[in-house]
């Protein structure tokens, strides 16, 4: 039988999502067509990509990179761009029919609109778009008929177990979350941890930046409120248990009290195929869970009181608007502080608490409200943070 292959768009290919949808892509050559790869800064690993898979086009958001790049690809048959406006243009092309938004953060939006502007099936691994501006996103794709489908591995469980459901209602959803490398830790013990204890996550493999949220459980807040824009549900239809062997992925229990769980060894690769060939499933050579190496799985309430960002994210659910957009415009300034050591584990939760709770809140917000209230909530963060 002759499938027609997909032109794929990864943005964001050097980072962890986007090398392991390369490797799905390696393994389905006639399924897919890669047209796009975008990089921030990693010049290095875009060309070594780019010389392997032998795109159409690639990106280097940072324009000081471009002529290395340039250079480097010469030889190929490759269109090579720079700069924030290329990296938005290029997923117009009529070549392009999925666009794999990978980026980091806020990063992700406007390329992520562009795309819905141009009709494109969009396989969101970039949970901040739908965090930042889940409202605006929403209108976009009804408006431009384009389809959003999960990668995060909790959002695309849930996906998955909605297939066949559409008639359905959602009672509520169960996110599971690891429980990251604090499991269990108090307020006390939380003080003195360090960054290296904070990337080592139990059970996945994935950037500094999500390997943190993780750790402070931030990554499970701004999850709660991308479910609510993904599956249109309000703050009490969604729940976190914590559950450490990360194999029940999500849950979704429907109005008879039925439960429908997705399980699965802890690896990304199995989202990212799925987002990009639904409403195929295609084989794969993935490791297939074996219950016997599983005898027991455990279930644990979420510590709110010492895990306080899953609060913060509920309180910015609710306040609509452009709190969300805040509160994640402080965390990703937070993390990095962090990453560089300049605060403590701690204060990431202390300086998310005091931008969403001084930050003006711009009710039915347009994209510049979103855009001003990112800069005033990364301005004031940096502050508290004492970078200048």
């Amino acid at each position: 039988m002759h499938v027609q292959k997909k032109g794929i768009a990864i943005l964001g290919s050097t980072g962890s999502i986007g090398t392991q949808a390369l490797e799905v892509i390696e393994s389905n050559p006639n399924y897919f067509d890669l047209q796009v790869l975008t990089a921030g800064s990693n010049v290095s690993l875009l060309i070594e990509q780019a010389k392997k898979y032998k795109p159409n086009t690639v990106v280097i958001a940072n324009e000081e990179k471009y002529l290395e790049l340039r250079n480097a690809l010469e030889d190929f048959d490759i269109h090579v761009y720079a700069g924030s406006d290329a990296l938005s243009q290029v997923v117009e092309s009529k070549e392009v029919h999925v666009v794999l938004t990978a980026l980091v953060g806020y990063a992700g939006l406007i390329p992520t609109i562009k795309a819905i502007e141009s009709r494109k099936t969009i396989a969101l691994a970039n949970k901040e778009t739908l965090v930042v501006a889940g409202e605006l996103i929403k209108k976009l794709a009804r408006k431009y008929q384009s389809n959003i489908y999960p990668v995060d591995s909790e959002h695309s469980a849930i996906f998955q177990c909605l297939m066949g459901e559409y008639k359905n209602p959602i009672e509520k959803i169960y996110l599971t979350a690891s429980g990251g490398p604090f499991r269990g830790y108090s307020l006390e013990q939380l003080k003195t941890v360090t960054l290296k204890q904070a990337l080592k996550h139990p059970n996945w493999s994935m950037g500094a930046k999500i390997t943190i949220d993780s750790a402070s459980m931030m990554n499970k807040g701004l999850e709660i409120i991308e479910a609510k824009w993904l599956f249109d549900l309000k703050e009490d239809q969604i729940d976190v248990i914590v559950h450490p062997q990360s194999i029940i992925h999500s849950i979704v229990q429907f109005e008879d009290g039925s439960m429908k769980a997705q399980m699965g060894l802890p690896d990304m690769k199995l989202p990212i195929q799925f987002a990009l060939t639904y409403p195929d499933r295609l084989p794969s050579t993935f490791p297939r869970f074996n219950f016997l190496d599983y005898p027991q799985l455990n279930f644990e309430k979420p510590d709110v009181e010492v895990f306080t960002s899953l609060s913060l994210a509920r309180e910015a659910m609710l306040m609509e608007g452009t709190a969300a957009c805040s509160l994640n415009a402080a965390n990703e300034i937070a993390v990095e502080a962090f990453l560089n050591e300049k605060i403590s584990f701690l204060d990431i939760l202390e300086v998310n608490e005091k931008v969403l709770k001084q930050i003006n809140n711009q009710t039915s917000p347009s994209l510049t409200d979103y855009i001003d209230a990112d800069k005033e909530a990364r301005n004031f963060a940096k502050k508290l943070c004492g970078i200048n």
